[in-house]
């Protein structure tokens, strides 16, 4: 019973004599349990050692001594606390040589550098179980979901608020999708690092730069119902190439921001005067680089196209540009989107 706590079978049964009597010496607990006198010294001298007995002297002079049995909570607890930090340095031991060994296995067998997953419910808890570990996250975000719908993202937040990194770039399609800007402008607020760029080659997600996960086949294939597939990408050159796309990707699409509301605001003003742009017109101009369509702007934000076109000319006029070509070349140089 006592075994998790480091006590011997032979120890607990002198410790339990002795927790009945409260007071014995060596020769009695011997002579009680059917013990040798020297292996009843031998018990007693271990289990003083491990503060779970006293000693009490027969006479001032020396000579016979009494054990008594320390209070088993004021005893063990100690022990039991020693015994689960060691089993808690084991368990890391033992994690740490798995995945030594995993990654022994994926040097010397290909075949463990991808994992091939199928099904929306074991693609979603795979990926629910990589961001929860994880210390930044790397997204391309593709149209048309495969496995967790962006609205239904919701560690994203919670994550964002413990500190977790989050860089996300958006196709265009999506960000025209209904409610999409609006779930995108309440990540940027919570802390998300989001860009746009008009296509995007594959969905992605990179966690710490360690472990990637993209979708591989959309369920329903050829007309019929199915299950949709990612691969699972560990540590490897395929792996390095994944980072290195997120990367250019990155580079190249544009930054996405937006008012504190998460709104496109005043739009019924003239021109602003001065260099600057203000946060409502900076989330406007990061739509129009990322190549959403005014109709799909007025629609996700709430305002009419005309109203959308007005503010656009308004920009124009700013930047002295004729064309919208022209103003987003104009917003880059003049920092604008920075």
């Amino acid at each position: 019973m006592l075994q998790a706590a480091g006590i011997g079978a032979g120890e607990e049964r002198v410790y339990r004599f002795l927790v009945g009597v409260r007071e014995a010496d060596a020769a009695l607990i011997a002579e009680q349990l059917g013990l040798e006198v020297v292996q009843a010294h031998r018990l007693l001298a271990s289990l003083h050692d491990k503060g779970l007995v006293g000693r009490v002297a027969v006479s001032p002079a020396g000579g016979a001594v009494r054990y008594v049995p320390v209070a088993p909570d004021a005893a063990l607890r100690p022990l039991l606390l020693r015994g689960h930090e060691a089993l808690e340095s084991a368990r890391r031991g033992v994690e740490q040589l798995t995945e030594e060994y995993r990654a022994g296995g994926r040097r010397h067998d290909a075949g463990q550098l991808v994992e091939v997953i199928t099904g929306v419910s074991v693609i979603r808890q795979r990926l629910r179980h990589m961001a929860y570990g994880a210390s930044e996250m790397r997204w391309l975000c593709k149209a048309g979901h495969v496995a967790m719908p962006a609205a239904e993202n919701d560690e994203e937040w919670e994550l964002l608020a413990r500190g977790v990194r989050y860089e996300a770039i958006y196709e265009r399609a999506l960000l025209e999708e209904p409610g999409m800007v609006d779930n995108v402008a309440r990540s940027i607020r919570a802390g998300e690092q989001a860009r746009a760029t008009g296509t995007l080659p594959v969905r992605m997600v990179i966690a710490d730069g360690s472990i990637a996960i993209c979708p591989l086949m959309h369920g329903g294939s050829g007309g019929s119902l199915g299950e949709p597939t990612a691969a699972v990408v560990h540590g490897s050159s395929l792996l390095d190439a994944l980072i290195a796309l997120f990367e250019s990707q990155w580079a190249a699409a544009s930054p996405l921001h937006v008012t504190d509301s998460g709104e496109l605001a005043d739009f019924g003003g003239s021109p602003r005067p001065g260099a600057n742009v203000a946060d409502d017109e900076r989330y406007l101009l990061s739509l129009v680089v990322a190549g959403v369509a005014d109709k799909a702007i007025a629609s996700q934000l709430r305002v009419s196209q005309r109203t959308v076109q007005r503010r656009i000319q308004v920009l124009m006029q700013r930047a002295g540009a004729a064309t919208r070509t022209q103003l987003v070349w104009q917003a880059a140089r003049r920092g604008w989107l920075s």
